[in-house]
């Protein structure tokens, strides 16, 4: 009896809620540490974030209109089912990315907890970041935050769950969508998080999951119209030099956060409201005071 040829997994982009190829058919091979077979990836292009963008400005206004309190609820659903299937993520990094189990249940420890961390939060970041502004005439003076709509996220390249879960939670919080540029070191695990997020009560279209070459995208995500704001993590000189140029066009907020190795980013100095604050717009209200 001839011996059985195991059936390698694709991993498909995830885009508005459902899981699909790349329009140009592209795919490349994710080996383990060994050289085997993990899986075949799909490899984003230019029209697959663009469809994506598309995804993610449509459901940006029934997210942000959804209470804090539901959109903390959604969040902690995401960390139960993030428990649950820790499995696949904890021997994907020991395969993939060649870390031991210790420090793969380590990293998974700290995602889990981080999602549950930015769950609490969703209700309670304005109260902290905003609030009544004293003022020396008849009025009630309030900033209030306001989410700045579709973000893309040029994920981390050393973590490639608990970094990219890092740049993907403050920004969900305060009512923006995301699109995730991934680049493809381990982009198996990138698109496991599609599946955890899909079974999880997360709307179509607020996180929006893409693989591929960084540097081939990049020049699209500094030029597309209907991007409010770029969060880059780790990138080079000459890379942020060219997101800068392209976001004056239409004047996106570019946040640049640094992309330290994996025990750095298990460290609590790596979650904090105020990356919130980064995500958000603000506005000031006056309102007369009654006789």
């Amino acid at each position: 009896m001839s011996e059985r040829i195991p059936v390698a997994k694709t991993y498909k982009l995830y885009v508005g809620g459902a899981f699909i190829r790349s329009e140009s058919g592209r795919t490349f091979t994710e080996k383990d540490a060994a050289g085997d077979l993990v899986g075949n990836i799909c490899q984003a292009s230019r029209k697959d974030l663009r469809e994506a963008l598309k995804k993610a400005r449509a459901a940006q206004p029934g997210w942000a209109e959804r209470t804090p309190f539901n959109r903390s609820q959604i969040l902690f659903r995401v960390a139960e089912v993030l428990e649950t299937r820790r499995g696949i993520f904890e021997e994907l990094l020991v395969k993939v990315c060649g870390w031991s189990a210790v420090e793969a249940k380590a990293d998974l420890d700290a995602a889990v907890d981080r999602t549950f961390w930015y769950a609490g939060w969703c209700d309670k970041f304005s109260q902290v970041l905003g609030g009544i502004n004293p003022v020396g005439a008849p009025y009630f003076n309030f900033t209030l935050p306001d989410p700045q709509g579709v973000v893309c996220i040029l994920s981390s390249r050393t973590s490639p769950i608990l970094g990219l879960l890092s740049g993907i939670l403050p920004a969900i919080v305060p009512g923006n969508t995301c699109v995730v540029v991934a680049d493809n070191r381990a982009a198996s695990i990138t698109l496991e998080l599609g599946e955890v997020l899909a079974s999880s009560d997360v709307p179509g279209g607020v996180v929006n999951l893409l693989t591929g070459e960084r540097a081939e995208l990049l020049e699209h995500v500094a030029g597309h119209m209907d991007i409010n704001a770029i969060a880059v993590f780790g990138g080079e000189a000459k890379d942020l030099a060219s997101i800068q140029e392209g976001a004056a066009e239409n004047i996106k907020r570019v946040r640049e956060f640094d992309d330290p190795d994996p025990s750095a980013w298990r460290d609590r100095a790596q979650q904090s409201p105020y990356w919130i604050e980064k995500f958000c717009e603000w506005k000031t209200a006056w309102h007369p005071v009654g006789v």
